[in-house]
């Protein structure tokens, strides 16, 4: 039974992991590619880690690969975030079939300030 459970973690793991590479490969623009890579990427490696943890089953590997999925999926997000909001400030192109801009009527290129939501 334990096993099945790793190559089930595997194969999701796997999964997701080259949905991640074909997001890289086939999406318009940086913001949604990073979206792709992020999302599917954290997923994958940790369904990936969370089977090494199943297929070794010792308190200790399993306490280090449960941190491991902690961590990627609290840094990872807010990475991303990060880096896509100053490739946003930077002036990164969106993609022509972006419908809405958030930022767009709040941001002033010139001073590289951001005007608050609540003004």
């Amino acid at each position: 039974m334990r096993e099945f459970a790793v190559v089930i973690l595997l194969l999701t793991g796997a999964t997701f992991t080259l949905l991640a590479a074909v997001g890289l490969l086939r999406l318009p623009d940086l913001l949604t590619r990073m979206q792709a890579a992020t999302k599917t990427g954290t997923l994958g490696v940790g369904c990936t880690v969370l089977a090494v943890a199943v297929f070794f089953d010792q308190t200790g590997i399993t306490t280090r690969a449960l941190m491991i999925v902690v961590f990627l999926f609290m840094t990872a997000p807010i990475a991303a975030h990060m880096i896509a909001r100053a490739a946003y400030f930077a002036g990164a192109e969106l993609w022509e079939g972006t419908v809405h801009d958030d930022l767009r009527d709040r941001y002033d290129s010139e001073t590289n300030t951001l005007q608050s939501g609540a003004s």
